[in-house]
């Protein structure tokens, strides 16, 4: 056991609350959510910043000895990679997103460059017996949220919003609903239920408004999947609605045919039956009328409101209207009008939303 001080700690890490003088172990288990600390090797001019626990971002520097998890990822838009089966210290990893998450990189996106190298310096190390000193590995589940056995929403309305792709414009018409509705006089709790550990999103639902926010990180998951996303889309509606809020923005990450598990959400009755409107954000017009047959044919759901760069002028809001047949309203310019059409598709209606303002 040897002890080293970290100059970053990875937004990824926030449940274990890392400090800086942390201890650590040469026996490194490779499992998805693993504390482990590097030294990075390589600089970069892109993709060259951490979030850190506070939700500010920190440029990663050659030398910088950080505290991450490992973890997988499969983004169309950025690095994808695994966890490998053995790590061993002072074997090369890679840093595959901001939040902190580390794996063997397999893919890489042109407009990132290469990512990150790393050398891992070994298991951080976690003292939960008090005036013991035996240090067990740590893991992100730690001071995790427990995951809910079932649905429990107390009657509280959720607006889904979900995405043609990646940076369709999902949390830009997240954010400004959160704002609209609470300008509305509506108490607004908001979350992220898929993709890979990263908190700026919902740090922008929380600048927005949003009366609490939280992310599946919070309940101990790196990067989702198929096969653990229903369950953190029940176990997150069912914290956010403890709060008693008038209504829950939720954000699916990634797209609609993305590897995430937002089918797997979208084909849950229990949570596709919780959705009062959909919101679809969509990167042009051909997204926008393919997102909502999808919608519509493999998951039994109306798309309420189409959003996202396919509606960034009057143009592309004709053209999804007329092609599509539901309501296009674009989230950066006319949130007031994007919140009127979810709210005439809620349980809410305008007129009580009127009546709380």
């Amino acid at each position: 056991m040897k002890t080293i001080l970290l100059d970053k700690i990875g937004s990824v890490t926030l449940n274990c609350r890392v400090s800086r003088e942390v201890r650590l172990s040469d026996e490194i288990p490779a499992v998805e959510g693993g504390v482990v600390a590097v030294r990075v090797l390589n600089a970069k001019g892109t993709y060259n910043q951490l979030e850190l626990p506070s939700g500010r971002m920190s440029k990663i520097k050659p030398g910088d000895v950080a505290a991450v998890a490992l973890g997988h990822r499969k983004a169309l838009f950025g690095y994808s990679g695994f966890v490998p089966n053995e790590v061993k210290t002072g074997d090369h990893l890679n840093i595959l997103n901001l939040g902190g998450v580390l794996g063997v990189c397999d893919a890489v996106n042109p407009d990132l460059g290469e990512p990150f190298v790393c050398e891992v310096l070994g298991q951080v190390l976690h003292f939960p017996y008090l005036a013991e000193r035996i240090g067990v590995p740590a893991h992100i589940n730690q001071g995790a949220l427990p995951l809910a056995s079932r649905l429990d929403l107390r009657g509280i309305p959720v607006v889904a919003i979900v995405g043609s792709s990646m940076s369709a414009g999902k949390t830009a018409a997240a954010c400004a609903l959160v704002q609209a509705l609470t300008h509305k006089g509506l108490k607004v709790a908001a979350g992220k239920t898929t993709g890979v550990s990263l908190r700026r999103d919902i740090l922008a639902m929380e600048d927005a408004g949003a009366a609490k926010t939280l992310i599946f990180t919070d309940f101990g998951i790196v990067t989702t999947t198929r096969d653990c996303a229903p369950n953190l889309a029940r176990s997150l509606l069912s914290e956010l609605a403890d709060e008693r809020p008038d209504v829950i923005v939720l954000e699916l990450g990634d797209g609609l045919l993305g590897l995430y598990g937002v089918d797997a959400i979208l084909d849950d009755l229990e949570v596709r039956q919780s959705f009062c409107s959909v919101v679809l954000a969509a990167s042009d017009p051909v997204a926008a009328w393919g997102g909502v047959r999808l919608l519509q044919e493999r998951h039994q759901l109306a798309t309420t409101v189409v959003t996202g760069p396919a509606t960034d002028n009057t143009a592309g809001i004709r053209l999804v209207e007329m092609q599509t047949g539901v309501a296009a309203r674009n989230a950066r310019t006319d949130a007031a009008a994007l919140a009127d059409v979810v709210l005439r598709a809620s349980a809410l209606g305008q007129e009580d939303a009127q009546a709380r303002a």
